[in-house]
């Protein structure tokens, strides 16, 4: 498991530089002004000078985002349980749940902040919004296609229905709720700064807004890298759980 983590680790940091050089390269063939796109060497300095202010903002953003993803994937495990369990309230639910799914969520963020103000409540309510939805799909999918094999064993031992999804169903769709909770680390942070975008006191994308205004790209780069760097740690924590969560399945 360690080798498997550390070869990770090792391709990843790879890409990165790979990623790191072909940018160097391009800002100096194309003599690309810093303030459209500043030289790596210019985002490694405002991250020497604003270390602190950076990392200080970006610690709101990384709450506001974990509070978000632990908030929405209950909340769209709940109801994709819910779903599978209750005829009533997938005619009743389904239909406005796909239906909002269909907003751009710019056009709910500042109705959340209205709602919500301007703290913390607003941007975890936009990541819930962003990622919920993805868990219950994939989960309830899960869920209503459990192994006909596995249901009639549960018969054969007299299994009443909450047996049945408790020992049966939910472990059965474990893998898919995987998926979502994968898909779920990704969107997250996203939830997170657009809420941030229309109206925040801290925050990553509250950094953006200003160096943007104020010309300093370099400082806004900062900003994005390390929010790059949260999504692939929220995704990696994420793939680690959720390998022990399914652990007699194992990965191709």
């Amino acid at each position: 498991m360690l080798k498997r983590v550390l070869k990770r680790v090792s391709r990843t940091v790879f890409g990165l530089l790979v990623f790191v050089v072909l940018w160097d390269v391009v800002v100096r063939i194309w003599e690309i002004p810093p303030f459209l796109l500043p030289p790596p060497a210019a985002v490694y300095i405002a991250f020497l000078n604003q270390g602190a202010f950076l990392l200080h903002h970006a610690s709101i953003t990384a709450y506001e985002t974990l509070l978000g993803f632990i908030f929405g994937v209950s909340a769209g495990a709940s109801l994709a349980l819910l779903l599978s369990m209750s005829h009533k309230a997938r005619q009743f639910l389904l239909p406005p749940i796909t239906a909002t799914q269909s907003l751009p969520v710019f056009a709910i963020a500042p109705l959340l902040v209205l709602w919500f103000g301007f703290g913390l409540a607003s941007k975890v309510v936009m990541a819930v919004l962003v990622i919920f939805f993805s868990v219950t799909s994939t989960f309830y999918d899960g869920l209503r296609r459990t192994d006909f094999a596995l249901l009639d064993l549960g018969k054969l031992h007299r299994l009443n229905r909450w047996q049945t999804l408790r020992f049966i169903r939910i472990p059965a769709a474990l893998p898919s709720l995987a998926s979502g909770m994968r898909i779920a680390a990704v969107f997250a942070p996203i939830g997170a700064v657009v809420g941030e975008w229309v109206g925040a006191k801290g925050g990553l994308a509250f950094i953006m807004l200003q160096a943007n205004a104020r010309m300093q790209t370099a400082t806004m780069f900062a900003a994005l890298i390390l929010l790059a760097v949260m999504v692939l740690g929220l995704r990696a924590i994420v793939e680690f759980a959720t390998s022990r969560m399914i652990y007699w399945q194992k990965e191709i």
